[in-house]
């Protein structure tokens, strides 16, 4: 299913190498991420090793090559959250989920991502999980957000 998918996304592509990025930054938003059979048919198409595909692609940080959680977790590593925290944040996401940043859960529920900025600096140190953000974040209030994912019941605004 996968392969399909990439190979009709590339069939719109010429073999140009100039298109290696746009090739990438389309299958992943088709797929949610770059597969090895995608990487294969990248490489076929533009005559180019996998290898040097891989090098390109694990360059930028936009590029994932594991499938994304149900959930998508991601934690601000700008000034103000940093200093306020939030490498203690994602470090305690790590040991509560038991995986490494850019890796998703066994289950699939959630995938955890280290972001430079989300842009709410004030409102440090904020984590977000698919579109909704968590402000002035602690341990505690931590678990408590967790907790709401985790019960399977639709997360709303409070």
């Amino acid at each position: 299913m996968v392969v399909k998918t990439a190979a009709s996304v590339l069939e719109k592509f010429s073999t140009r190498r100039e298109n290696l990025i746009p090739m990438l930054q389309k299958v992943q938003e088709v797929e949610g991420f770059i597969s090895p059979e995608s990487i294969k048919l990248i490489s076929d198409k533009l005559r180019i090793s996998e290898n040097e595909i891989y090098g390109v692609s694990t360059f930028y940080a936009q590029f994932r090559f594991t499938p994304p959680g149900e959930h998508s977790i991601y934690v601000c590593m700008g000034t103000a959250c940093h200093v306020k925290g939030g490498q203690q944040i994602l470090n305690m996401l790590e040991y509560e989920l038991g995986i490494k940043e850019g890796q998703t859960t066994e289950d699939g529920r959630f995938d955890l991502n280290r972001v430079a900025c989300l842009g709410c600096c004030a409102l440090a140190p904020v984590i977000k999980i698919d579109d909704k953000i968590y402000s002035q974040m602690s341990v505690l209030k931590l678990m408590d957000v967790l907790e709401k994912y985790t019960q399977s019941v639709e997360v709303t605004d409070e």
